[in-house]
């Protein structure tokens, strides 16, 4: 299997902050790599470097196999680029904006046009192509933005945080989209603060942490690493009172359930057990407060 972007040693510094102290990733061709991370993790960073926009201060980062530092421009033109705010013109109509951009790329007046159209169709905005973008809703602008840096055919997309401040409907509508390119084998590295978003869309999953990658796998091969079940502890209204995850075995069962039994808020009124698997949620909180996974401890839920 062919790699599409691929780093060794990455590092970067901002002052007296290292943001990068280290970085090795290996992305396969034609599928979804998420890169996740609490604030200040690095994912900006990591993608500013892979696109160009920033270089590092050590370490080798290969896109389309290409280096980023040494053929910058061999890199922008199997690339693309779309970032935590829709860039797109609030005066001009989608259509406008589209063949703005195929003009800007090189393309001839009607091939921009044909592009325009066909982006249009395949982003489901033909209805909208003449209405300017003060009348878009928020996951439109967002199809829009995305349909711009696919202009002009590459073979590689970064999305950094794509459906930031979306609804749950215009999100779900923007994976879809997000999925129907990587069938088409386009290769998206995507960073997202939505964790379910990397358990729907990912083929592999990288936890970004302290600068390095904390760990890498499967969602599922990330769950398997928090171990068994956990034990959840509700109130009457729903609200998740206690969490404590377990080896899975049937002692671990017991212990949590014997731990539960004394902690205060099992004696909420209406308070009921349940068991549920490991999600990316427990993952990630494991990973970056650098907990240990196979360790049973009481979690309150804030």
């Amino acid at each position: 299997m062919s790699v599409a972007i691929d780093t060794h040693g990455l590092r970067k510094r901002f002052g007296s902050t290292e943001v990068l102290a280290g970085l090795d990733l290996s992305v396969p061709a034609g599928s979804v790599f998420a890169l996740l991370g609490p604030n200040g993790a690095g994912k900006t960073t990591t993608i500013n470097i892979l696109t160009t926009l920033v270089k590092p201060d050590a370490g080798v980062a290969r896109v389309a196999g290409f280096d980023v530092a040494a053929s910058p421009e061999e890199v922008k033109q199997r690339i693309a680029l779309t970032g935590q705010s829709a860039a797109v013109d609030e005066v001009l109509t989608g259509t406008e904006n589209l063949v703005m951009m195929g003009r800007l790329s090189g393309l001839g007046r009607q091939a921009a046009r044909d592009r325009a159209a066909e982006l249009l169709e395949r982003f489901d905005l033909t209805d909208a192509a003449r209405r300017r973008l003060g009348t878009y809703s928020g996951g439109m602008r967002r199809r829009l933005d995305l349909a711009l840096s696919l202009v002009v055919d590459v073979p590689i997309l970064f999305l950094d945080e794509p459906t930031t401040g979306l609804d749950t409907r215009s999100r779900q509508e923007l994976w879809n989209v997000i999925r129907s390119l990587a069938e088409a084998g386009t290769t998206v590295f995507l960073t997202t603060q939505y964790l379910e978003e990397a358990d729907r869309l990912a083929d592999r999953i990288a936890v970004l942490d302290r600068g390095r990658i904390a760990a890498e796998g499967t969602a599922d091969e990330l769950k398997a690493r928090i171990g068994g079940d956990v034990v959840e502890l509700r109130g009457a209204d729903g609200e998740v009172l206690l969490e404590l995850p377990t080896d899975g075995s049937v002692h671990g069962l017991r212990a949590a359930i014997e731990l539960l039994d004394h902690s205060p808020a099992a004696a909420v009124e209406g308070a009921q057990v349940s068991i549920r698997r490991p999600s990316l949620d427990d993952v990630f909180l494991a990973i970056t407060a650098g907990a240990e996974a196979s360790a049973p401890e009481l979690i309150e839920s804030k």
